[in-house]
């Protein structure tokens, strides 16, 4: 029987796509001169969040100094910054900041995760290393059983959540669309589309924190009617 235990064994130790693992372990053993001092994860980062969570956030990967250093998925860079404190905002973490996996962070009624699993080069995945990446998010997704309602942070993270849910059909990508369909052709979720909290978003004003925090007051809403 699969477990979320199991599941993050599995991930972590995971050595499918040898570009993202030989580049995961050079990031790691080279490091950045602002974590000099940090202890890097260097391996597949798995999810993270509460296992009864009806709202489940996919993002794209892993950042090479953020989650490939810290060992948890969105966990020390910017984005994460971001995302954590819209959900501590919505009422889904206990508290806006995300540093370290000892910083007591605590998720309710959410789950997050990326589509590749490991920190790509230049942040860009190949096809084949998210095919690879697919069974993990299979698994997570019949471990998720209240799951109504998924946020894709992104383009490739809406086309990821469309290899896994049967939409009724699929609009074209953009802030705030919504695409209703079912896991395994008997549960409802709806798909909710966000722009990623990545700097070339938040930087340039195309993601502002009020349009993000109607994506998460959205899905609070989805949720609360189903």
């Amino acid at each position: 029987m699969d477990s979320f235990a199991k599941l993050r064994s599995d991930i972590s130790s995971c050595e499918k796509c040898p570009r993202l693992v030989n580049w995961c372990r050079e990031v790691a053993a080279v490091k950045r001169a602002a974590y000099l001092g940090d202890s890097y994860w260097g391996r597949p980062v798995p999810g993270f969040g509460d296992p009864k969570a009806s709202m489940l956030i996919l993002g794209l990967a892993p950042a090479a100094h953020g989650a490939n250093r810290t060992g948890r998925v969105f966990t020390g860079d910017r984005s994460g910054d971001w995302l954590f404190r819209a959900l501590h905002r919505a009422g889904f973490a206990n508290q806006p900041t995300s540093v370290d996996t000892n910083d007591g962070l605590t998720l309710t009624d959410a789950y997050v995760n990326a589509a590749v699993r490991c920190a790509p080069p230049g942040n860009k995945p190949e096809p084949a290393e998210r095919d690879a990446c697919r069974p993990f998010l299979d698994r997570e997704l019949a471990l998720l059983m209240n799951l109504r309602v998924i946020v894709a942070l992104g383009q490739f993270a809406y086309d990821a959540t469309s290899h896994h849910i049967t939409l009724h059909e699929k609009p074209k990508f953009g802030h705030g669309v919504e695409a209703s369909g079912a896991l395994n052709a008997k549960r409802p979720v709806t798909v909710l589309c966000s722009f990623h909290p990545s700097q070339q978003n938040t930087f340039t004003g195309r993601l502002t924190e009020p349009m993000f925090d109607a994506i998460f007051t959205r899905a609070r809403t989805l949720i609360n009617e189903s």
